[in-house]
């Protein structure tokens, strides 16, 4: 058993102990985390698995301008002697800026004087963390070192993405990218289907098996047939789903009268996709298949159950039409619950183990709403975030990505009952400012991405049924959110 030993600062508070609970150690080419326990022990953190070797210690922490966000130290043999924990998530995250710095400057990144000399003094910051350890004044620096570092990430992916968009605009001075969001089942009244025409050039509309077949055999179809054909009377590209959510969402309540072993299921969805592209199939050709296919939810237990569910679905809907696009969604890129869960692969690897099959993708969702548990992932920096974008490229598929973040943090009585808002925060945390800013920052570094195709926000307005709290672009009361605004700047600059 592996065991790793972290000081931690005196006088922590509460909170900050609290959410020190959610640690874990991660490894491999991937950098997931592994089953851990967490003993905070007075003034120290131990860390155990049952892995034994060394590894990347990943924790939240709070981080002056930056937010309550998950860091990761830089890699890390076990041993007996504590490691000072501030220092090390500095070390952590001046190592990843400077790494990244030099992959991009040698990709062609132009770095301006005022951000080089931010990165030098962050580095500069951490070298006297280390050089005071271990008396108090460590713990000052590595703070230090922590938000100028943070700051100077957020510079460095600025300057990526800006030039980024230059060299394609270059070249195009429209991007095809597709940037929309999901709507719910309910129609929109002026003002919201203006903003919604102005902002997004692709909708994903609502396929809810709950929706459209409240009873076994009793169908309604009527309110589903008049969206699609006013999404494509106004000129919008159209995505149809998802239409499963392993999570078990949207799942009709009859279904678990039934025999509910997983060869049945598997029956009963793969009846359910073929219904619904057999008669759409000719209006949309692109289908999400999925959300959470790497979730255990309700729908399977092991990940080989999970493959095997995913891959007849994606069957079902070829045989109706093998021409359909489909596209696969993963929860969770970062792997956070397998922190606590024994799992036999992480996402990236279940997702290159669904791409080994043969099976033929149109591109991968991946899931980045932050800030909210359980379904989703804790709040993770632009470098990070553009980190795991690169990492999932390397799958060799395009890349659509769900974007999400709360502007309230209170209760959502629309929301999902088991989803609430408390997996860290950005920068000012749960506010509509905070969110437009999140929802301006990463849609920015997602669209100027060339693998990524497509953009989907995760839900349009508060005020109808949804899965995230407060993620909404136009709230309880019917007023559109900044957010809103921010993407349809991003829309004008980039994107027909």
């Amino acid at each position: 058993m592996g065991t790793m030993i972290f000081k931690l600062p005196p006088n922590l508070p509460a909170d900050a102990r609290e959410e020190l609970e959610r640690a874990s150690v991660a490894g491999g080419q991937d950098a997931m985390p592994y089953p851990t326990q967490v003993l905070l022990d007075g003034d120290l953190m131990i860390l155990t698995r049952q892995v034994d070797e060394s590894g990347n210690l990943m924790t939240p922490w709070n981080v002056d301008g930056a937010g309550k966000i998950m860091l990761a130290s830089a890699t890390l043999m076990e041993r007996l002697v504590p490691y000072h924990l501030a220092v090390e998530l500095a070390r952590g995250k001046i190592n990843q800026l400077r790494s990244q710095a030099s992959d991009w400057l040698m990709g062609g990144l132009v770095l301006a004087d005022g951000l080089a000399e931010d990165i030098r003094q962050a580095t500069l910051s951490f070298g006297r963390a280390v050089a005071y350890g271990p008396a108090p004044d460590a713990y000052v620096h590595a703070c230090e070192a922590l938000a100028k570092g943070c700051r100077a990430g957020e510079g460095l992916v600025d300057a990526y993405r800006d030039q980024v968009f230059a060299v394609r605009h270059s070249h195009q001075n429209r991007l095809d990218t597709q940037m929309g969001c999901r709507l719910g089942p309910s129609p929109l009244n002026e003002d919201h289907a203006a903003a919604l025409e102005e902002a997004f050039n692709t909708l994903w509309l609502p396929m809810a098996w709950r929706d459209l077949e409240p009873s076994e055999d009793r169908f309604c179809w009527e309110p589903l047939d008049q969206l699609v054909n006013w999404a494509l009377q106004k000129g919008f590209q159209v995505v149809g789903g998802p239409l499963v959510d392993f999570t078990g969402r949207g799942l009709p309540d009859w279904l678990w009268e039934k025999e509910t072993d997983l060869l049945s299921l598997c029956g009963f969805l793969s009846d359910y996709v073929s219904m619904v592209v057999e008669r759409y199939h000719r209006q949309v050709r692109v289908w999400q298949l999925t959300a959470g296919s790497n979730c255990a939810g309700v729908l399977a237990l092991g990940d080989e159950e999970l493959l095997w569910l995913t891959i007849r679905l994606a069957e079902a809907a070829r045989r109706i039409d093998p021409s359909v696009e489909i596209v696969v969604g993963l929860a969770q890129p970062w792997g956070d619950y397998l922190a606590h869960q024994e799992r036999s692969q992480s996402p990236f690897v279940f997702t290159d183990t669904l791409v080994r099959t043969g099976l033929k993708l149109s591109a991968l969702d991946l899931e980045l709403v932050l800030g909210v548990a359980p379904r989703g992932s804790y709040c993770r920096d632009l470098l990070e975030i553009s980190r795991v974008l690169d990492l999932y490229a390397l799958l060799g598929l395009p890349l659509q990505v769900t974007l999400g973040y709360p502007s309230a943090a209170g209760k959502d009585d629309l929301a999902c009952s088991d989803q609430r808002v408390g997996a860290g925060f950005w920068c000012d945390g749960h506010t509509p400012m905070a969110q437009a800013d999140w929802a301006a920052a990463v849609a920015g570094l997602c669209l100027c991405k060339p693998f990524v195709r497509a953009v989907q926000w995760v839900h349009y307005r508060d005020s109808e049924p949804h899965h995230f709290p407060h993620c909404g672009l136009v709230d309880m009361e019917g007023k559109l959110k900044p957010a809103l605004k921010n993407l349809t700047a991003l829309r004008g600059a980039h994107l027909k």
